[in-house]
């Protein structure tokens, strides 16, 4: 699992080491690190045009001795000096080895760019000098590497507010931090290398965690010898309209792909018909009336894709969640539930899925404001209802109070289509209903769905259908049958 540290925590981990270590250790191995991924970037070293945007902080100490170890290697070496001071060991470990202070105008000729201006404790807007250092940073021919996070991205939270660096390479020190891993900072990070300076002992519980593959693997459910269809898990899923009947075949779809025993299907005729045409598998119940009293058993339930808002929809989601097992409630369901917010009261666990907007009507906050702060959102919607938060969108993030939040890394920009939603609901649903809690079911359907997205596209366009059609090669990827992410 990759676990990432807000600023304090890392700070409070760098402290306790370097009252073990000699003074100047752990600048020594950071500046080594990014020296060494700088050299790769670069490829040939010697004759390379190298500047560096040096702050005041830590992370100017860090480029400056990195440059140091660049220049005595033969790259021509020059730092900008943007602070209010400099860390002057560095600055003449520089000069010493040949390197030189110039202006900005030297990023113009860059082959590599390091950025060094600010810290993980800073936030907010950039000020200037700074700003303007970034902006043409960003604008110059050579590939940025930021030091630890790049200038402009909250290390704690991915906020970003104003201009920030979009590097090639970011090389963070001795943790992940939460920044880089949630958007809108992880936009700006690039690829991630991680430097170890020794602080693992030292660290506290994550702030945030990334599933991967092999925890995936861990966590999904097999069947056994002694299986059979009942003992698999068994979903409900109340979904679909007679003006929303996709919805209800997509769910339906993303649950049997996902491995549930069975799927028993309510709704009203017209996604009747299209789940029997779709999916003869499924057991379909026609609700002639709101009333899930003839459905049959469950062990879960998702509700809510393409059900509509309507009084009709409104009864049979009152149903749904007056039952005794776990519940995923996702789009018509999410409308629903912030107009009447009394149904989520219930013992039995409750997932929800929304994207920033449906958030936004649920816990009465503006959608930008989501958008821009998607961890602080997601810890308090878990909080305020009770519930685990499944938020969808650029960076896909699940929130449950007490626990760490996880943060799905696999997902292309090409889900971004009619539909997947519905599938993801039938993946995660598929899950609850098969033994996982919300948190993990919500945590590996997010990672399934995501991964199944990148198969399906392959960098170009797909249809949600396609997403439910290579769940199956997403469980193998992550069990042994190929590669994940």
């Amino acid at each position: 699992m990759k676990t990432a540290y807000t600023a304090d925590q890392i700070r409070g981990a760098e402290h306790e080491l370097m009252a073990r270590l000699p003074e100047g250790t752990l600048m020594q191995r950071a500046a080594t690190g990014l020296a060494a991924v700088c050299a790769d970037l670069l490829g040939r070293v010697y004759g390379k045009r190298v500047v560096l945007l040096v702050g005041s902080g830590d992370n100017g100490g860090d480029a400056l001795y990195a440059g140091e170890r660049l220049a005595r290697r033969g790259a021509w070496v020059g730092a900008v000096l943007a602070g209010s001071r400099t860390h002057e060991a560095g600055l003449a470990a520089l000069r010493r080895a040949g390197g030189r202070v110039v202006e900005r105008d030297a990023l113009e000729r860059a082959d590599l760019i390091v950025d060094g201006l600010v810290g993980i404790g800073a936030s907010g807007a950039l000020r200037e000098p700074y700003r303007t250092l970034v902006e043409e940073a960003n604008a110059a021919r050579g590939p940025i590497v930021a030091v630890d996070v790049p200038s402009g991205v909250d290390a704690s939270s991915g906020q970003v507010e104003g201009p920030a660096v979009r590097a090639r390479v970011t090389v963070t020190m001795g943790a992940y931090k939460t920044g880089l891993l949630v958007d809108p900072g992880a936009e700006h990070v690039g690829t991630v290398e991680l430097v170890d300076i020794g602080l693992g002992a030292h660290l506290p519980d994550p702030d945030v965690a990334a599933l991967t593959g092999g925890d995936v693997d861990l966590l999904l459910p097999r069947p056994g010898n002694e299986s059979d269809k009942y003992r698999r898990g068994v979903l409900g899923v109340a979904a679909g309209s007679d003006l929303f009947t996709g919805a209800a075949v997509l769910a339906v779809g993303g649950a049997l792909r996902a491995g549930a025993g069975m799927v028993r299907y309510a709704g009203p005729g017209a996604p009747v018909a299209q789940v029997r045409a779709h999916w003869p598998e499924a057991v379909v119940t026609e609700l002639e009336r709101p009333s899930i009293d003839d459905v049959g058993r469950v062990q879960a339930w998702v509700l809510g894709p393409g059900l509509g808002t309507g009084d009709w929809a409104h009864e049979v989601a009152a149903q749904v969640l007056a039952s005794s097992v776990p519940v995923l409630i996702d789009a018509d369901a999410l409308t629903l539930v912030s107009r009447d917010r009394g149904l989520l009261r219930r013992p039995a666990p409750v997932l929800i899925t929304p994207h920033a907007g449906e958030l936004a009507r649920l816990i009465r906050a503006d959608r930008d404001a989501i958008e821009a702060a998607r961890l602080e959102h997601a810890r308090r919607a878990a909080a305020e209802l009770g519930v685990t938060v499944l938020l969808k969108g650029s960076t896909t993030v699940v929130a449950e109070e007490s626990r760490p939040v996880r943060v799905n890394v696999t997902g292309t920009s090409w889900l971004a289509t009619g539909g997947t939603g519905d599938v993801l609901a039938g993946v995660a649903g598929a899950l609850l209903a098969q033994g996982l809690s919300c948190y993990d079911a919500a945590s590996c359907g997010a990672f399934l769905h995501g991964l199944a997205g990148r198969r399906a596209a392959e960098g170009a366009p797909l249809t949600a259908a396609d997403v439910a059609t290579a769940v199956p090669a997403a469980i193998r990827a992550v069990t042994g049958g190929g590669r994940s992410s």
